[in-house]
């Protein structure tokens, strides 16, 4: 029989260490080619990563992780319409939060969200939803946020014979119908940047306001930038992105994860992100997925 060994103050700090270092192995993705093999340790401040492992976390469903978002859901953000595939830049982002949070693929749970209600006060049936939200002061009053896990800028859209095709500054577009999906950054720029002239039409879906570009009923959508480059790809061929806005704020829009007001995941669901976008995940996968969307002209 071994001797017990006193444990002086040395001893018990080399122990917790060890013990804090196989605390953090254990919350450290699963092994996959297609992403960085190692994640930077929690910031000081920021929860332990038990505490953030699946069988601590109090999720829609206990050992599942939920995530909603709009349908349809729209390329370059999901592919075919199928967020669970796992294609496109928000599903792949999902599930590499999921997987830095412990959840196999087969534990991911997709959840239709119509868009507004995603940061609307109340009860969430979803434990994140992701669907080009931008995080702003207002909607955090209903919803807490994730931080940005992508920089958006805001982009107009026109087809061929519009007014506004061949329009170089904002003050060219004042005089046209614009129009932009309800609730969404992109409206309040053609409300609060533009300030038309012309009442701006307003679409409860993209695809409704994509319908009435084709159909000449508006001059012009705003939608953000990837989204932009997608519809003149591969929607509405020939149209294309007149321009971008610049940031006016000081700081980017970003389009941040939501959750429940006050939710037990926030912070959890935060250092996930932070570690995506520190490691090189996110700068990956926007690669990846939105390599399309090169850079327009910006209107000033």
């Amino acid at each position: 029989m071994h001797s017990a060994i006193p444990l002086t103050p040395s001893r018990v700090a080399l122990a917790a260490a060890a013990l804090l270092t196989l605390a953090l192995a254990g919350c450290a993705p699963q092994d996959d080619d297609s992403a960085p093999s190692a994640s930077p340790a929690p910031a000081s401040g920021s929860p332990a990563a038990a505490a953030c492992a699946p069988a601590s976390l109090a999720t829609h469903t206990a050992g599942k992780f939920t995530v909603g978002t709009d349908n349809p859901a729209y390329d370059p953000w999901f592919s075919d319409d199928k967020p669970s595939n796992g294609k496109g830049y928000e599903s792949a982002v999902a599930y590499a939060v999921a997987k830095q949070l412990g959840y196999a693929p087969g534990q991911v749970v997709w959840q239709t969200v119509p868009f507004n209600r995603a940061f609307a006060p109340g009860a969430k049936n979803f434990d994140v939803d992701i669907n080009q939200v931008s995080i702003n002061p207002e909607r955090k009053k209903s919803v807490d946020f994730s931080p940005g896990y992508y920089d958006v800028r805001q982009a107009v859209v026109a087809p061929k014979g519009s007014r506004i095709f061949g329009a170089h500054s904002i003050a060219d577009l004042r005089n046209a119908k614009l129009g932009a999906q309800v609730g969404t950054t992109s409206l309040d720029v053609i409300t609060d940047v533009v300030k038309p002239t012309h009442q701006p039409a307003v679409f409860q879906r993209n695809d409704l306001a994509v319908a009435a570009l084709k159909n000449g009923q508006v001059d012009g959508i705003v939608v953000d930038l990837p989204t932009a480059f997608y519809i003149t790809g591969a929607e509405v061929t020939d149209a294309k992105v007149v321009g971008q806005f610049d940031n006016t704020a000081g700081t980017p829009e970003q389009f941040g994860l939501v959750l429940d007001k006050g939710s037990k995941l926030t912070p959890c669901v935060s250092q996930a992100v932070t570690a995506l976008r520190s490691d090189g995940t996110l700068a990956a996968l926007e690669k990846q997925w939105l390599s399309d969307a090169v850079d327009a002209p910006v209107l000033k």
